[in-house]
């Protein structure tokens, strides 16, 4: 099976309720149709794929958030998928150990899409990012801030309101919650 087919029957099994969910898979599915390798950082029309993870606390009370360095953003870790990654959740579970050091997780699962717009920078053009989020809980409380990171938080869910976060954090926590029982 090659990646990209992969990638559709992963997206194809996503549990997905909302509109905005749909109109992503669709574009996701127009994405995979296109020449070239768009699991490329350098895919630039329209973007490419990447792959995070929402991290929940180890004691299942909190979320982990990065404050992304280049974006100044809270986020979840996460970002390019590289060639020797063996598929999106080994990717994202890299992406987490790069980020916050954390390389001991129970794997949830693929449970969110989202696609946004990664600004221009000096070498890169403006372009979109299809991530493909999996849910993972930690089995050490343990981060810090590494590669890209200014700072690394456990954020209790009740707490998630006050944190400057917009829906593409917000719509899959909830998920993460509803996944909690």
């Amino acid at each position: 099976m090659t990646r990209a087919a992969g990638v559709g029957a992963l997206l194809a099994a996503l549990d997905v309720v909302e509109a905005d969910e749909r109109e992503f898979l669709e574009a996701f599915a127009g994405l995979l149709e296109l020449p070239g390798d768009v699991f490329s950082a350098d895919h630039y029309v329209p973007g490419h794929i990447t792959a995070s993870g929402f991290v929940v606390h180890p004691s299942d009370d909190a979320v982990l958030l990065i404050h992304h360095e280049k974006l100044g953003m809270w986020l979840q870790p996460g970002g390019h998928v590289e060639p020797a990654d063996g598929d999106l959740e080994a990717a994202a579970r890299r992406e987490i150990a790069e980020e916050v050091g954390i390389d001991r997780a129970d794997s949830l699962g693929a449970f969110d899409v989202d696609i946004h717009t990664f600004p221009a920078r000096s070498d890169v053009p403006t372009h979109l990012h299809y991530d493909v989020r999996f849910a993972f809980r930690a089995l050490d409380s343990t981060i810090r801030a590494l590669d890209g990171v200014v700072e690394a938080v456990w954020v209790p869910f009740g707490r998630l309101g006050s944190f400057p976060v917009d829906r593409s954090i917000l719509r899959p926590v909830a998920k993460l919650l509803n996944m909690r029982g």
